[in-house]
Order: C-alpha cells, then structure tokens, then sequence
C-alpha cells in the first residue's frame, strides 16, 4: 500500500501542468527581445600598492563596485614575484588595467543604451557587447548617480532590436517578469520570476522606490532589463541582497517610470535638472500626528524653509504638514521627495498643507534642485555635556534655562536662534531616547513660541489638563537647523 501511494503521488508531480513553473510565453517573448540587451564592458586603469615577499597586491578597486571582472585567475596566471633586482616591497608598480562587466539595453535604433552608473563609472574606456558577440566602443551621454542610471551611445554597425518602456506603476503582485542580462560573464542568461514587492525603500538613496523579485539576479546582471510579460522594460536590475553574493531570490529594479524620466532628461541635457521645493522635512510620527490632530499620520511634517527657496514666498511654513503635492497625495517624506524631484522646473503646482487642524492650499512655483542640496530626513546632532551647568529648571526630563550671552558662547548658538536652551537631559528620559541633548534650544512648545522655561512648564501643564498624551516641540541646534519632537507629557 506504501508504494502504491507512492507510486501515485510521483505520478501527480509527472502530470503538473508546465504553467506551474511559469507562463508559456517566456520563450517568446525572450526570442523577440533578447538581441536588444546587450554586455558592457568597461576598463580602468588603477594604482597596483606594493605588496611584500615577493608577492603581488591586488588592484585597488572602485569601493563597493560589484561589477569588476573576477581577477583570482589574473593572479593565478601571473608569474614570479618582485623583479630581479626591484624594489624589496616591489613599490612603484606601474597602473594596471581592470576590467568589468555589467548589462545594458537598447532603447533607440540609433545606438542609444541605458545602463546603471555603478556599471561605467570611473571608467576608462567602454564597450557595448551585442548579442552576436560584436563589441562596439561607447560614449557616455550621461549619469544620474542618485537613481544610479546612465545613458550610453555608440554607432550601430548593423540594424539594431530596440525596447520599449512599459508602466511600471501597472505591475501587480505576484505578477511575472523576466530578467535578461550577463551574470558571472555569462551573457544573454534569461531568468523569471514574480514582483514580489513594489515601492521598496532599502535606504540606497533619496528617491529609493525599488521593484522587488526573486527572478534571478547575479553579478553582471546590473544595469539590464526587467521585462513584462508584454516585452516591455518595467524595470532596470540595479542590486542583490545576498550573503553570499549569489541571488537568493532578493533582486531590486528601478521601476521604469523613474527609469524612463532620468533618461529623457540626460538624452536631452546631459544631466538631471530636479524639482526643489526649498524644505526641510521630517516623518509625521504618531506621536507628531497626535500633537498637531493629525489622525492618522501622515504626510511630511516642514521642519524648516530655506530663504531663497519657492516655498518662503507661497507661504509655506515650519509646522506645516505637506500631505498633497500637484495632486498626488504624500503620506510619507519619501513620498514628497520623489514627486517634487519628478516635477520640472518652473512648474506651479498645488501644495496642500494641514496648519493647526486645517488643510490649506498653497502655489509654489518649483525651483531647481542642485546637487549639493537635499531634500532630507532631519536628523538630531548629539552634542557634549559642559562641565558645569547653571541655575535651571526642570521639565519633560531637561534642564533649562534662557538663553545668556554666556550659554550662546559655551553652546554656539547663533544670534538669530531665540528660545530656551537644555542644558541636560535625564538619560532614563522620552527625551534622551528623542535624542535631545545639551546645547539644544526649544524655540515653540504646541506650535507657540518661548522665552522661557516657564513659560514651558505653563504650556506642558494646560496640554495635560486638556488630556493631551504628548507635546510637540520645534527645537533648533546652535546652527538654527530645525526639527520636530514630540515627548510624552505623561
């Protein structure tokens, strides 16, 4: 009987449909497009340090570039060690050439290929590998380091296959996608898979808003194409997460519509000319949200307007809470971040901001981001303790006390921060686990200003009969950066 239901169960296995290990189409779809991906390979010539006992040292690579061509057989194959006669630690090695490789597409019939910057950066020279085997030297047109894609052009030799971007906002769970590339040097590999999520943040960078799938992505398959099952580019496979640098069913893809917006732009000027709305911006916690009625929280709370920036003259204000921007709702910071650096240059939009309860509009005509600012999460600043402290009082687990010519001396703070300064904090305290620290300067407490720390104990102590669980301070440091906190009251 044991075997007769074994027998049975390797026959039910034997007679799966082949749609269980994916869609028919795969194969089609792989024959129409596969001549469009292409290999790059890049070269780079890079300082060799010296290395003792007549042994050679490793090429310093570019940090944390994943895409160089495996060099153990470069230095299997070498032979001997220091020159006859050289230098005991064979110091004043010539440069030597490294190579890498990665994947690309074609999206023009001209020559046009987008890659990921990761892929070509720092190189010397570059070459675009087709299918075939032909390799065609590659100019940069251009690269946007912060969504870590570039563009390429090279002059065709033969009439090429070129790709379409699909809409990657169309893509739903569980749906098929396939990734074509050149892992491990092994070009022209096609792999499937599923979208296993969208709209990923793993902290890569200010705009991170990954497609994630466990179709099969390895070294070299960065900067290649993830297609729908229509044969359209959804995505550009950009990163692994693996601990053993292998795929592990953790692939990450730029979705197409970041993808296809960076390219215009470096098709057209060379360069990313982003949106700038002149904030600084924090998350709404549920703390914040409480604080300001704010139920639930969301949006991204204003810690701070630039002077010269659009939002000063459209009104805009610390304290303000963005939750929609030129339409689109914003229910986190990275949410506005990524729609007003998609938003062009010069464009007045609608800001709808919630002040003290109430949504109000706003028109902000968008400035242009440079590359050298950020629109960022802000970050509190730790600062020691001084060795002596004067004459405070206490309150929410801080030591304050108004702000004298002496303090702005010992803290450095600017004239122009008024408030009351901490000058130490309770390390069992909400407080110290919110990172206030000495040398902070609460300006508002419930989003009214203070002079002094009485005038912080009265607020604190209305909000508690007024059964308030937490208040909301705007705190400065001596730079007169601000942000947010929200300590209970309790």
């Amino acid at each position: 009987m044991g075997i007769a239901i074994s027998l049975s169960a390797a026959s039910l296995l034997a007679s799966a449909p082949a749609s269980a290990r994916g869609p028919d189409g795969i194969a089609d779809i792989a024959e129409k497009v596969i001549d469009s991906v292409v290999n790059i390979s890049t070269s780079q010539s890079v300082e060799v340090k010296g290395g003792g006992s007549g042994r050679e040292a490793m090429p310093q690579l570019p940090p944390g570039s994943p895409f160089e061509e495996f060099f153990d057989d470069f230095f299997k194959n070498r032979r001997g060690g220091s020159p006859k006669g050289g230098d005991k630690s064979g110091d004043m090695q010539p440069p030597r050439k490294t190579n890498s490789l990665g994947s690309g597409f074609i999206i023009d019939e001209t020559g046009v290929v987008v890659t990921n910057n990761h892929v070509i950066a720092d190189a010397d020279e570059i070459n675009v590998i087709m299918n075939d085997g032909t390799k065609i030297k590659a100019e940069l047109v251009g690269v946007d380091k912060k969504t870590d894609i570039a563009v390429l052009k090279f002059k065709p030799v033969k009439p090429l296959v070129a790709v379409k971007f699909g809409d990657s906002d169309k893509l739903r769970l569980g749906e098929w996608v396939i990734a074509i590339g050149n892992p491990f040097s092994l070009g022209g590999s096609v792999t499937a898979g599923i979208v296993s999520a969208r709209n990923r943040d793993i902290s890569q960078g200010p705009y991170d808003n990954y497609i994630q799938t466990d179709a099969s992505i390895n070294r070299g398959n960065s900067g290649g194409p993830l297609f729908n099952l229509e044969g359209e580019v959804v995505g550009v496979n950009t990163l692994i997460i693996s601990p053993t640098g292998g795929s592990i069913g953790l692939g990450f893809a730029v979705p197409s519509k970041t993808v296809a917006g960076v390219v215009d732009q470096l098709r057209q000027f060379g360069e990313l000319r982003r949106g700038w709305l002149g904030v600084r911006i924090q998350q709404v916690t549920d703390e914040i949200g409480e604080s300001l009625n704010i139920k639930p929280a969301r949006g991204a709370l204003v810690a701070g307007v630039d002077d010269k920036g659009p939002a000063k003259p459209a009104g805009i204000e610390p304290g303000d809470v963005v939750v929609k921007f030129d339409g689109k709702d914003v229910k986190d910071p990275k949410d506005l971040s990524r729609v007003v650096a998609d938003t062009a240059v010069g464009k007045e939009v609608d800001v709808i901001i919630i002040r003290k309860g109430k949504e109000e509009s706003r028109k902000v005509t968008l400035g242009r981001l440079e590359d050298t600012e950020k629109v960022q999460q802000v970050a509190a600043k730790t600062k020691e303790d001084p060795a002596e402290k004067p004459v405070t009082q206490k309150a929410l687990g801080l030591d304050l006390a108004a702000l004298s010519k002496d303090l702005r001396t010992r803290y450095k703070i600017k004239d122009s921060v008024k408030g009351v300064i901490v000058t130490g904090v309770d390390g069992n305290s909400d407080a110290a686990e919110k990172r206030l620290s000495a040398g902070d300067v609460i300006v508002e407490v419930a989003q009214e200003a203070v002079t002094n720390a009485a005038d912080i104990k009265k607020r604190i102590d209305q909000l508690k009969k007024d059964g308030k669980k937490s208040v909301l301070l705007l705190v400065s440091n001596g730079e007169g950066e601000l942000r947010f906190v929200a300590l209970s009251v309790q």
